[in-house]
């Protein structure tokens, strides 16, 4: 019998572009999972216990892989945070939909297209509550909030955590603030950053207590740590080996653990789908208060592995195997589509990037092996292309160098010279793909009015 995901998978790589990949819908009868994504914010490859850091403790993630699965070729759509949360919320390249072009700061008026349709707006038209607690960084103008996007509640922050007065000394001529939300409401200028970490967590706590026995949910939880600058709440502060960093990881580790435990405590953790990743790599100029990328090069930023492949860990009783240790290639794009498969909620009407992985994430073997060929386009954090990956080689461009990053994760090993005839290949499929959706890109929004005027009218008050 013919395995529909490997026939759809064959059938886009031959179209070489962008296909609304048909999903299958849940069985009539069975009760579709909630869903509970974490996303942190610029940690590292190297940064958890499962993925083998000896001195950051993360037992309640490693809980996670081992009654799930630990993906070890996970990868993300941007090495920076717009267009990375962009990608994991529409399937989509970051260039396809104008998310392209770094990230939105305070005094920016763009953001994601409301157009474009998001896994909350799919899997609130499926049924499902829906609520973002944590850092958006999508866009804070009028019809840009998570609100405007397909979520029903927001408890948290617009942006990134070093866009604020906080940690600024006296006399700052910087002149914008950041601000804590409810909604498209502020309700607290410069919150205390060393509370950010639990007070995403208890919103998405209390979101979970008020709908997880009445309707299926959707919680994204985008954590603003591990984001330079990093702050760990008195209880985590000077408690890990690894210094304040390993503070601010096992802080995130304790409030996954919380969020398990309120999922076991009210008979819902069997039948819900949990994801723990990254939106980028670690921020490592800054020595000791950014992460590690582990035996990858480099970080945030760039296009090398340290820069786009990230940790992430899968656990779903119900229906994903434990303990299992999956090596194909994935990238964030492919969570809209799959998590609509297993939910049975509709793909967008609009042209996708990703595909529908669940086969292989539930231990189809020959849904894997036809993952192992796509190619996977990198784009630079300013959307000029940067290489592609297909099998176990890399193309990482301008430099015209060569990897394969299966023997060689640390791209140590420029292969170009061995392999001519195989990277002129690869330059000629990376322009292909790029331009193919390049010249289908849609726009982003632009020029919408301000919800919050994010600057202070006195950088000295």
């Amino acid at each position: 019998m013919t395995n529909p995901h490997l026939a759809a998978l064959l059938a886009m790589l031959a179209l070489g572009c962008a296909s609304p990949v048909t999903t299958e819908v849940a069985p009539a009868g069975e009760d579709p999972p909630n869903v509970v994504l974490f996303f942190t914010d610029d940690q590292g490859y190297g940064d958890l216990g499962c993925f083998g850091h000896p001195t950051i403790a993360t037992p309640h993630i490693d809980g996670l892989a081992a009654e799930g699965l630990r993906l070890t070729q996970f990868y993300v759509a941007s090495p920076v945070c717009s267009p990375s949360r962009a990608a994991l919320l529409t399937g989509c390249y970051p260039k396809r939909i104008g998310m392209e072009r770094h990230v939105v700061f305070p005094a920016d008026r763009w953001g994601l297209n409301p157009e474009e349709e998001t896994l909350a707006e799919l899997l609130r038209d499926r049924g499902f509550a829906t609520g973002c607690f944590g850092k958006w960084h999508l866009g804070h103008c009028e019809g840009l909030l998570p609100t405007d996007q397909g979520f029903d509640r927001f408890s948290g922050v617009p942006y990134s955590n070093d866009m604020a007065q906080f940690h600024r000394k006296a006399g700052t001529k910087y002149r914008f603030r950041f601000p804590w939300m409810e909604g498209k409401e502020v309700t607290e200028w410069e919150p205390d950053q060393a509370q950010l970490t639990r007070r995403q967590t208890d919103a998405a706590l209390e979101f979970i207590r008020e709908v997880g026995e009445e309707e299926p949910f959707f919680a994204y939880v985008p954590f603003s740590m591990p984001h330079i600058p990093i702050y760990a709440s008195e209880e985590f502060e000077g408690t890990s080996r690894r210094g304040l960093y390993g503070d601010v990881i096992e802080e995130i580790d304790a409030s996954v653990g919380r969020v398990l435990e309120e999922l076991e405590r009210r008979g819902l953790r069997e039948n819900t789908l949990v994801i723990f990743t990254s939106d980028n790599g670690p921020w490592l100029p800054y020595g000791l208060q950014g992460g590690s990328a582990g035996l990858l090069r480099d970080g945030k930023g760039t296009n090398w592995e340290g820069g786009q492949r990230v940790p992430c860990v899968m656990s779903w009783p119900a229906r994903l195997p434990a303990g299992v240790t999956l090596r194909t290639p994935m990238n964030t794009t492919d969570m809209l589509p799959t998590i609509a498969g297993w939910t049975g909620a509709s793909l967008p009407v609009l042209d996708i990037d990703g595909l529908d992985v669940g086969a292989a994430l539930e231990g189809d073997p020959g849904a894997a092996a036809a993952l192992e060929q796509r190619p996977f386009v990198y784009f630079t954090s300013r959307g000029a292309l940067a290489g592609v990956r297909r099998g176990p080689w890399k193309l990482k461009l301008p430099e015209g160098m060569l990897f394969d990053v299966e023997r060689d994760p640390s791209e140590t090993k420029d292969m170009a010279a061995k392999e001519p005839e195989l990277l002129v290949e690869l330059e000629a499929l990376a322009t292909k793909l790029a331009g193919g959706i390049e010249a289908a890109a849609r726009p982003r929004r632009e020029g919408a009015s301000r919800v919050f005027d994010p600057e202070r009218p006195d950088p000295n008050d």
